[in-house]
């Protein structure tokens, strides 16, 4: 893939060529459920032992709260996300970038159906809030639309995980779609969960703009990131989507992030609330 030459573009670019992202997932098993001794199953039908799997929501398994979550509310995230809105990011990446001619709006409201609680939790505030923060991460992961997949194509097979996801000979599980899904394991939960075969066919994310949105959606999910930003603040999203780039390890990467997610904020005419940084 070619990098824009225009100089802006091209330091947002190589934060996000140089900052991928590992997207390492809790150490979760899809069972749907039937779950080991000691392990809850989530109310997306996942066994972990955090608070994604024991919490609200849990289905069985030593659950700490076993109240349904709550009904989503009445925002319509597509008056939100609007054309306006999408194309201001889009806009930004060269005219050469792959992923300027994959991702569209309209991709993004139709993998938006399978998950009918993204940005429909809480107040009109906590809704845009949370958009504000998935499209901030996009924007960086993906430099405003322009790639795809990552520059850096590895391999990414976790062998400790190869019993339950085996890595299949000749495909990389390295990182694709808007945010960046990376390692073998998130490939072959996401599949399972969202119909594709994720260890056979790892490109069908790169291939198809819905099944790509549906990742990104899908990790945004099953990582708890919307209670994580509503409860603790947009520095615990990038704690959990990129680590590396807390602590002052990488404070221009984070920094990056949270530009995009202030700038989203204020058009959508929300403050950004407190715990900005990792």
């Amino acid at each position: 893939m070619h990098c824009p030459n225009d100089r802006k573009m091209l330091l947002n670019i190589l934060v996000a060529c140089f900052t991928m992202v590992a997207l390492v997932a809790p150490q979760a098993t899809a069972q749907h459920c039937g779950c080991a001794t000691g392990l809850c199953c989530s109310q997306y039908g996942y066994c972990g032992t955090s608070a994604a799997y024991c919490g609200p929501g849990c289905q069985a398994g030593p659950c700490s709260a076993t109240a349904a979550p709550p009904a989503p509310n009445k925002v319509v995230v597509g008056n939100i996300v609007t054309a306006a809105f999408f194309n201001r990011i889009i806009g930004q990446a060269g005219s050469s970038c792959a992923g300027k001619r994959f991702y569209s709006r309209q991709a993004f409201l139709k993998a938006l159906g399978s998950f009918p609680r993204f940005g429909r939790v809480g107040s009109v505030v906590n809704s845009k809030r949370e958009i504000a923060a998935f499209f901030a991460h996009v924007a960086h992961e993906t430099g405003h639309f322009c790639y795809i997949e990552e520059i850096y194509k590895g391999i990414y097979c976790d062998r400790s995980t190869t019993k339950n996801y085996p890595c299949k000979p000749g495909k990389k599980y390295f990182g694709r779609g808007p945010l960046q899904i990376t390692w073998n394991y998130n490939y072959g939960q996401a599949g399972k969960s969202l119909g594709f075969d994720g260890l056979n066919s790892p490109e069908t994310v790169s291939n198809n703009p819905v099944i790509a949105f549906k990742t990104a959606l899908w990790f945004w999910r099953i990582n708890n990131l919307q209670s994580k930003l509503l409860a603790q603040g947009f520095g615990a999203t990038i704690r959990a989507i990129n680590g590396g780039e807390c602590s002052g390890a990488n404070p221009g990467a984070a920094r990056a992030r949270v530009t995009y997610y202030t700038n989203y904020c204020r058009q959508f005419g929300v403050a950004p609330g407190r715990n900005l940084y990792c």
